[in-house]
């Protein structure tokens, strides 16, 4: 609403805002083939009713990670990559603003998103995203959008951690900007050229910390608020914690900070009240929330759903292919107590379509179930969440064991008494009331290969004795092994390779031997078809120690972890 009060004018806008949502468009989880709290339907059923109030006055933002992680955007993607792309359609329907590009984003590759981009009918920003044979900006870095007479400037970033995580392929030609200095750079320039009455911060990186170096942080949406004057509100993602709050701008201003967490099940929602006098001064008032839309209902939900229904058939019969048979079920809380059928598998997997000596993965979904009895292609999107490929690289035995060592000092506490935590636990569940894991469970690396045991009484560093290869030749630490990892890790993901090994990130690339041109998902469905039925077991090529002390305390964690409900624990390793 416009208002006039003396010699001011009052205008409200809304803002509202989306980030990771991560190919969650529809109200179905097509994978375990059930109903979805969220999604862009929901959020579109939403924004539509607020449209009703505020018109062109509401603003429709994007904060990356849009085009990865549902078998509906990766069957767009890759599956029938001919047509229009599913992403871009959309968000065009939802008559989004603008938007900015993510990592996950760039990890589909340049002509997967450089195809979204284009059919985009608004800008996709990308301030610190540099094309390195020019020095520019490889996508538009700000835009300006003019509503209800007043202007607002749109600054866009994203990590610049991306090479700690992605094959150089995929973002070939670019190299990423430090977000703080890039706000450096672009702020002034956008408040000498165009004047705006409101500067938003539209930023695909989380609150603060995760990588840091010398160059650059990769949360950094808090330090640009605090450190770089100009900026009214900061709508930032990335690292999936809902948050909103206000900090102080270097120049005393308040700057009002939002993150809708993921999936689409929420969004920021900004109130932006701007008094602007005849005699040019302004002043910007920001009220923000994050708005839960789990449950929301509307008609307007159901018709975009219609509307898109071809891409969902599409999705349907996709996932819905027989690839195979397991004749029991896996599920990927075993992983995390020892020896797992569900990991183990990705390692044979990896193992047998590489030819690598030894092989590294993780359990990258927290409590996945694949029942026994015929298997699709939904399931391997359960096995594996990602759409990394593989890589081949030549290690040391002393740095595979350095990574070891770091993953386990990750996942597992150091037991001072048999009635201690085995698994290294903090109060990070339901806002600090419950306990989980303190560090992401997609870095709890174990190896296939080699048989090796972990002491959970010794600290970290001191925790794995390596006793040999699998075939049971000698392991030494000073030889080289070609070891088989997805492409996240090769690339330095979860800092096992840098911090762990030691390797200097720059010199992880001198490493590769090779890397296949299929990812690992599709690697497992193709092993998946050529196996027929499979007879998924733990390889129990490793072990906790002492047995009396962790065999207990992994039953009293799984209990606390997954509910007494849980299996007690992983079976003993046979003798």
């Amino acid at each position: 609403m416009a208002g006039k009060a003396a010699d001011k004018r009052i205008v409200s806008l809304k803002i509202v805002h989306t980030s990771d949502v991560h190919g969650s468009f529809f109200m179905h989880d097509y994978v375990n083939n059930h109903p979805v709290k969220g999604s862009l339907s929901r959020v579109y059923a939403y924004v539509q009713s607020l449209r009703r109030i505020y018109g062109e006055r509401l603003l429709l933002l994007d904060g990356g990670d849009i085009l990865q992680g549902t078998p509906v955007v990766y069957c767009s993607n890759f599956v029938v990559p001919t047509g229009k792309n599913l992403a871009a359609e959309i968000m065009n329907y939802m008559a989004y603003d603008t938007g900015v590009m993510g990592n996950h984003d760039l990890e589909t590759g340049h002509e997967v998103y450089d195809r979204w981009t284009k059919a985009c009918r608004f800008p996709i920003l990308g301030a610190n995203i540099i094309r390195k044979s020019t020095g520019r900006c490889y996508l538009p870095p700000y835009c300006v959008l003019v509503r209800g007479g007043v202007k607002v400037a749109v600054l866009g970033m994203t990590t610049p951690a991306v090479p700690n995580w992605l094959p150089s392929a995929l973002w070939s030609g670019l190299e990423f900007e430090d977000m703080v200095s890039c706000a450096r750079r672009w702020v002034p320039v956008i408040l000498e050229n165009d004047k705006p009455d409101v500067l938003v911060g539209l930023f695909h990186s989380g609150k603060e910390g995760g990588i840091v170096t010398s160059g650059y942080a990769e949360n950094a949406a808090l330090d640009v608020a605090r450190e770089v004057a100009g900026f009214d509100v900061v709508c930032y993602g990335h690292d999936h914690i809902r948050n909103c709050e206000t900090v102080k701008g270097p120049d005393g201003r308040n700057v009002l900070c939002c993150a809708p967490s993921s999936m689409a099940v929420s969004v920021g929602e900004i109130d932006l009240q701007v008094e602007m006098g005849e005699d040019g001064t302004k002043a910007v008032k920001a009220d923000g929330r994050v708005t839960d839309l789990s449950f929301y209902q509307s008609e307007s939900a159901k018709y975009m759903q219609r509307y898109f229904n071809r891409y969902i058939h599409n999705t349907e019969y996709y996932v819905g292919q027989k690839i195979g048979r397991f004749a029991h079920t896996i599920e990927s809380q075993d992983a995390y107590f020892g020896p797992s059928a569900f990991v183990d598998l990705v390692h044979q997997v990896q193992l047998e379509t590489t030819g690598a000596q030894i092989s590294f993965a993780a359990p990258v979904s927290f409590a996945a179930k694949i029942r026994q009895g015929d298997v699709c292609v939904r399931d391997v999107f359960n096995l594996y969440r990602y759409d990394d490929v593989l890589y081949t690289m030549r290690l040391t035995g002393q740095e595979i064991k350095g990574i070891l060592e770091m993953s386990y000092g990750l996942w597992t506490n150091r037991m001072e008494t048999p009635e201690d935590h085995v698994m290294l636990l903090d109060y990070v569940l339901d806002e600090g009331k419950r306990l989980g894991f303190k560090h992401l469970a997609y870095n709890f690396d174990s190896a296939a290969g080699i048989r090796y045991t972990v002491d959970v009484t010794k600290p970290y560093g001191e925790k794995i004795e390596v006793e040999g290869m699998a075939d049971g030749s000698a392991f030494h630490p000073e030889a080289w092994y070609t070891v088989v990892v997805n492409s996240y890790r090769g690339n330095g993901g979860g800092e096992l390779f840098t911090k762990g090994a030691g390797i200097p990130h720059g010199q992880l690339n001198s490493r590769l031997v090779a890397s296949t041109d299929k990812d690992l998902r599709s690697c497992i469905i193709q092993y998946l078809k050529e196996h027929g039925e499979i007879d998924a077991r733990p390889l129990w090529q490793w072990k906790f120690v002492p047995e009396e002390w962790a065999v207990p305390a992994c039953r009293r964690d799984r209990a606390l972890l997954f509910g007494r409900g849980a299996k007690e624990t992983a079976a003993p390793a046979p003798k």
